[in-house]
């Protein structure tokens, strides 16, 4: 006698995924999906007559191969072949690369070209692997991107870009996508600190000290700068957020500083008498008494109230420039 549950149809789940829940899962539209099954043969491996499309486990792993592989560089085309080929067993998908380890040097081949309208393809895989939250697919972004690049041209062409995006994101949609944001500014700060770890042996002269005003949060554009001035050999010291005022002056006079960078990202955080202080705070023996120069960084300093001795640099690569061009004009040995 049959089951009096033979006739109910098997539940939802037993299909698999819809095309829509795969594509929310994966971080990308369910157009890019549908474009991928037609340009690239990446359908599910059945399908339910008169049903639509449901996506198996095996047909998800391999959407998500495809996303890891188009974000570390990978051509669309050669993705799909791989991911198809590791769904059946038949070849093994090409592995990311990994991020670059203790002393690992930067890379002089050819650059991959950029997409329509100036965006490089590994910006766009970035922003996607983050929401995906797929954090192997981030850090092999990332360190391919600093390997290839370089510090500087990774953050201002990579690392910022998708940063900004995942913001606009976030601020378009409330409180969504905050998870994204934080989980790819943790990479970024990670690979960028390891960045400064594995550079050259900084020369022997006195450190730039780096830090962020009193109440400013905002460190990962000192991570860069850290980061970029490591890439050159030169010797910092990082404070971190929100230094309080008294700790970065005593911090001045305990290190000697060749140059102090201090970030501002907004204006209720820049503080031009504390600014002043760090200018005119000197250290040495005295009769021969010396002060660092003094950069004032990020877009919250009021440049009509700045002191007169103090640098406000444009961006990143002004306030490398200047820095560098200080321990060139160092005399050997100082």
């Amino acid at each position: 006698m049959a089951s009096p549950h033979t006739d109910r149809p098997p539940p939802q789940e037993w299909y698999g995924l819809s095309t829509g829940a795969v594509a929310r899962r994966l971080g990308v539209s369910p157009t890019t999906v549908r474009s991928w099954e037609k340009r690239y043969g990446m359908a599910p491996e059945e399908r339910q007559e008169g049903r639509h499309r449901r996506w198996a486990p095996r047909d998800v792993a391999m959407l998500e191969d495809m996303c890891r592989l188009t974000a570390s560089g990978v051509p669309p085309a050669e993705a799909a072949r791989a991911a198809r080929a590791a769904r059946h067993g038949t070849a093994a998908a090409p592995t990311l690369r990994p991020s670059p380890g203790p002393g690992a040097a930067r890379l002089s081949g050819p650059e991959r070209p950029r997409a329509p309208g100036g965006v490089r393809p590994e910006c766009r895989g970035l922003a996607r692997a983050a929401l995906r939250l797929d954090s192997p697919a981030v850090e092999a972004v990332l360190g391919g991107a600093v390997r290839d690049l370089g510090v500087v041209s990774a953050w201002e062409e990579v690392m910022a870009p998708a940063l900004h995006a995942v913001g606009r994101r976030w601020g378009e949609s409330g409180e969504r996508y905050v998870e994204v944001e934080h989980l790819l500014s943790w990479h970024v700060s990670t690979v960028l600190r390891t960045a400064s770890a594995c550079g050259p042996p900084a020369v022997g002269a006195p450190p730039v000290l780096v830090a962020c005003m009193p109440q400013e949060q905002h460190t990962l554009p000192l991570e860069v700068l850290v980061a970029g001035l490591a890439e050159r050999a030169l010797p910092t010291r990082m404070l971190g957020a929100s230094v309080p005022a008294e700790a970065l002056v005593a911090a001045v006079r305990r290190s000697g500083p060749a140059a102090v960078v201090l970030w501002s990202q907004s204006r209720c955080t820049a503080d031009a008498v504390l600014a002043r202080r760090v200018v005119q705070s000197g250290f040495g023996l005295k009769g021969a008494r010396t002060a660092p120069l003094v950069l004032l960084a990020g877009p919250g300093w009021p440049t009509h109230r700045l002191p007169r001795t103090a640098l406000h640099p444009s961006g990143l690569r002004e306030a490398l420039h200047a820095l560098s061009g200080l321990y060139r004009s160092r005399p050997s040995g100082a």
